[in-house]
């Protein structure tokens, strides 16, 4: 059985009003759903799908392709998908097409101007591993390709180097730039190092947030590069 699109899914949580934050269970869907709804996508297994990942962050949809390259147990992508923060994504084309997808070697940065494609279509990480990257980066064309702009990783692996941020890093910070900084931190709660990226990087994301255009946001890189380097 093919499996519907998922920029077709509907707001599916309209269907279940009386349902708690907790992801409903397939009972509670049969009791919301009516004949139609459930003839026209196939099965109940599909609807709660596509609940939870509506639910996955608190109304912003957030979905990381994983490309399998790196270690289960250290990747903040996968624990991310295992605790209903994000959907795990294995095909790229399932990237929504307006959607914004993370992606290091875009010629825009990330700014507030991307905040209603996010609340409409979601953001997208790219989950790879920095050693195989670049072809994955390269060849990414759905969705709607940004950049971060610098800042420090606070993961275990690359504490304090700039630019290789984790997955979970990347989701979070984009969030914080442009509007939506209690998801931002919402992302990081679930790490033991989590908190600390977003004060390792508060002065510089606050300036990031300030922009309204990419433009903007490449200016205020640019001096917080040169200040960085100069105070090395």
């Amino acid at each position: 059985m093919k499996e519907p699109h998922i920029e077709h899914w509907p707001s599916f949580t309209s269907f279940v009003p009386q349902i708690s934050q907790n992801v409903p269970g397939l009972n509670d869907i049969r009791m919301y759903l009516t004949k139609q709804d459930m003839t026209t996508y196939k099965s109940v297994a599909y609807c709660t799908k596509m609940i939870m990942t509506e639910q996955s962050s608190d109304g912003i949809s957030v979905r990381i392709y994983h490309a399998n390259q790196c270690d289960p147990k250290k990747c903040t992508g996968i624990r991310l998908g295992r605790l209903r923060k994000a959907e795990i994504i294995k095909v790229m084309r399932r990237i929504p097409r307006t959607a914004i997808v993370l992606n290091p070697v875009s010629e825009t940065a990330i700014s507030k101007s991307d905040a209603n494609n996010i609340m409409k279509r979601g953001i997208v990480a790219l989950d790879c591993s920095w050693k195989q990257a670049e072809d994955i980066f390269r060849n990414s064309r759905y969705g709607v390709q940004r950049a971060l702009p610098y800042l420090l990783a606070a993961n275990p692996i690359n504490t304090y180097k700039p630019v290789k941020l984790s997955t979970a890093e990347a989701i979070a910070a984009a969030l914080y730039i442009v509007g939506f900084r209690d998801e931002a931190e919402n992302i990081m709660s679930v790490f033991k190092w989590g908190p600390s990226f977003i004060t390792l990087n508060r002065e510089w994301l606050d300036s990031y947030a300030e922009c309204t255009t990419s433009g903007e946001v490449v200016g205020v890189q640019t001096e917080i590069m040169e200040e960085h380097t100069r105070s090395k």
